[in-house]
């Protein structure tokens, strides 16, 4: 809408200018095309009944950019989009929201880094994205961490989530919130997954995070990091076997177009990090910082509904592709994960003994209440 205003008032200056300047020629200047000028009726109507935006009391404007790796279709730039709407209005005017998907800002790192400098405001990446900036998030990795879905969220959004992120503003980030996107699941073209030992010798193209290399070395395959972007490629043209990611990552990426199987499981869940520039967000006024909160807090609970009304369409796309879909049993599960135990006691120190421990014993704790 800002984009259009901006377009109409500086076609009106154009035409004014031509109008008191006179014109040269004796030809009309010619209409624009229809189909690629013209409004459509119902955006024109509800333009012309919109309010004008109040502009700020203090005059002051906060420019908020998002960076996100997911496509314009997905539950997350949704989400974002209506994040945008809702801080705007929430902030009276005072913080202005621009999107950007699909790592049209840098990768993953890049922006993380951008926000360390203060150059983007906010990311909304994986959560394995920010273990090599601060080892204690690393504990969202962690293989079979929760029994559900429900409780990893809890667990991360609690106490203990919050305790990973307390030492990121002395890198330059603040964590906000951890959203979810939903358990991965291993996808390849030579055999269905069905035991650990079936993954032995396979290339799976992982994210850089040690945690997830470890897990799948325990198992006996080959991590091999990739960047999302070339994932597809990568998998198309066999540099990797498999790879593992949540419904919507498949796909909304296309992953299932070349791949033969994919294994459903719970052997870890991919949670999202909302994080802004510490800089930025300190030099907000005390009532702006209290928006944002409340309105990544929002945004969060709105992601978690629209990926559960997502999953069941994903999911029926790559079924009817022609991908051979396999759900391990609970004994199966059982024996992955009984595999990557040791993949504990190899990051305990890196992660933190206590948290980790406190982190398990949250984790028993949420699974005996249920």
């Amino acid at each position: 809408m800002k984009k259009l205003l901006a377009v109409l008032l500086c076609s009106t200056m154009v035409i004014g200018m031509l109008t008191a300047c006179g014109s040269s020629s004796s030809e009309p200047a010619a209409e624009p095309a229809a189909e690629e000028e013209a409004a459509p009726a119902e955006e024109a109507e509800a333009e012309a009944e919109a309010e004008p935006a109040a502009e700020p009391a203090d005059g002051e404007v906060y420019v908020m950019k998002v960076g996100h790796d997911h496509t314009t279709t997905s539950p997350f730039h949704i989400c974002m989009q209506e994040f945008e709407t809702n801080l705007e209005e929430a902030s009276g005017g005072r913080i202005d929201v621009e999107i950007y998907p699909g790592q049209q800002l840098g990768s993953a790192r890049e922006m993380i880094e951008m926000t360390q400098m203060g150059t983007l405001e906010a990311t909304l990446l994986p959560t394995a994205k920010f273990g090599g900036f601060d080892q204690r998030l690393n504990l969202a990795d962690m293989p079979f961490l929760a029994s559900s879905e429900e409780d990893f969220l809890e667990l991360m959004n609690g106490e203990i989530g919050q305790e990973a992120m307390d030492s990121l503003p002395e890198i330059g980030i603040k964590g906000l919130a951890y959203f979810g996107e939903g358990y991965k699941y291993i996808t390849n073209n030579v055999k269905p997954i069905t035991k650990p030992d079936d993954l032995k010798g396979l290339k799976i193209r992982t994210m850089e995070a040690p945690i997830i290399m470890a897990m799948f070395e325990a198992w006996g395959a080959n991590p091999v990091p990739i960047d999302f972007s070339e994932v597809y490629n990568s998998l198309q043209q066999g540099v990797v076997d498999g790879e593992e990611n949540p419904l919507l990552s498949i796909h909304d990426m296309k992953f299932y177009e070349v791949q033969k199987y994919m294994t459903i499981d719970t052997h870890a869940y991919l949670s999202y990090f909302f994080s802004v520039s510490n800089s930025w967000f300190e030099s907000l006024p005390a009532d702006l910082q209290d928006c944002v909160v409340e309105q990544v807090e929002v945004a969060k609970n709105r992601c978690r509904e629209l990926m559960e009304e997502y999953n069941a369409g994903y999911l029926k796309t790559i079924e009817e592709s022609g991908t051979e879909v396999y759900t391990l049993s609970e004994e199966e599960t059982a024996a992955f994960k009984e595999a990557v135990q040791p993949v504990y006691e190899e990051f305990r120190d890196t992660i933190g003994g206590d948290l980790l421990d406190r982190a398990v014993a949250k984790a028993e704790e949420l699974a005996a209440d249920n």
